[in-house]
């Protein structure tokens, strides 16, 4: 019988450089500089910054939009900091009623940054109270019912809205239109600048990597940072428990038992290009049919999966319904139909 291994051979080293309780926030960029691609953003939002800052006053309320996972957060954040204003940080769904509003309103201070994510999350009543507050600075307040019911407008101190969605057309048009200092989409990420946020990620989770396994990770990341660092975080704990540098060989082996592919694909994503090529032979397949095929909702195949498909050129929309690309069979090791023209028509 073999010995029982000592604790300096079994315990796993804490990362020595102080990580806090949320990885997260720690791998969040702290500075301009530190924040990687949406050049035209920056470029925009230094413009915007810098006049509101000459004529101390402060900016007008911002829109970001776009997939989730690619900074609308973090820009908020940046902001705050360029400006040295505090920024609280809420939610559409959050903001249940008028009160609550009322209260997160009242409560800030000149020239303060509300950050509201998942805007388009927000109640159409709680909206109509947002509309005087963002353009005149005031807030209605309704005291009593019926006959007796009266208005009270409280003056709100000069504060800049920042919102954030990944889904703007579910924004009202009155709401949009309100954002005057203006909305801005976020793109995904390139290769390169995926891989540079990962050799930034890894320096600050103290984790050894080279160029080729930082690579093969980038290749994985969906173009999107948030779930680039989450594959590094996951690579670094297999390696860690095997005892291992994180090497390209351990990079595979981690994502290989995460079921992503070379080209990012998860279980999810491929059982829905299966279902189409398999189940139903190739044939277009209408977004409830394919959902009630692969048990996943309609939602995640809309907003997760089909984005991501479509950009790689693996799934195609079509009239009749969604159907897997030609790439998409000789991706998944399946015979091209002679037919394939056909049915993308």
């Amino acid at each position: 019988m073999s010995s029982p291994k000592t604790k300096k051979e079994t315990e796993v080293k804490a990362p020595e450089n102080g990580l806090k309780a949320s990885l997260d926030n720690t791998l969040r960029p702290k500075s301009w500089d530190e924040y990687v691609g949406q050049v035209n953003v920056k470029e925009n939002l230094r413009i915007l910054l810098t006049a509101a800052k000459e004529r101390n006053h402060p900016p007008e309320h911002i829109l970001f939009y776009g997939p989730p996972g690619l900074g609308k957060t973090t820009l908020a954040h940046l902001i705050s900091k360029e400006l040295t204003a505090q920024v609280r940080v809420t939610s559409g769904p959050a903001i249940e009623k008028v009160g609550d509003l009322a209260a997160i309103l009242t409560n800030l201070g000149e020239g303060d940054i509300l950050f509201i994510d998942e805007v388009h999350r927000l109640n159409k009543t709680i909206e109509e109270v947002l509309y005087p507050a963002m353009e005149s600075g005031v807030i209605d307040i309704i005291i009593g019912k019926g006959p007796s019911a009266r208005t009270i407008q409280l003056e709100l101190p000069a504060f800049t809205l920042i919102a954030a969605t990944t889904r703007i057309a579910l924004l009202s048009s009155p709401l949009r239109s309100r954002f005057s200092g203006g909305t801005f989409r976020l793109n995904f990420y390139n290769q390169n600048e995926i891989e540079e946020i990962l050799k930034r990620s890894s320096k600050i989770l103290g984790v050894e990597v080279g160029d080729v396994a930082i690579t093969e990770i980038s290749k994985r990341s969906r173009f999107t940072p948030r779930v680039a660092n989450y594959l590094l975080k996951r690579c670094r704990d297999f390696a860690q428990v095997n005892r291992k540098t994180l090497s390209k060989e351990q990079v595979n082996k981690a994502l290989e038992l995460l079921e992503i592919d070379e080209l990012g694909l998860n279980a999810s994503d491929k059982k829905i290009l299966e279902t189409i090529i398999i189940k139903f032979g190739g044939e277009p397949v209408g977004l409830s049919t394919l959902s009630a095929a692969t048990s996943e909702e309609t939602a995640t195949i809309e907003e997760v999966n089909e984005p991501y498909l479509i950009q790689l050129g693996l799934l195609q929309r079509t009239p009749r319904g969604r159907i897997a690309t030609e790439h998409a069979y000789k991706h998944l090791g399946y015979e091209v139909p002679e037919n394939m023209q056909e049915k993308l028509l």
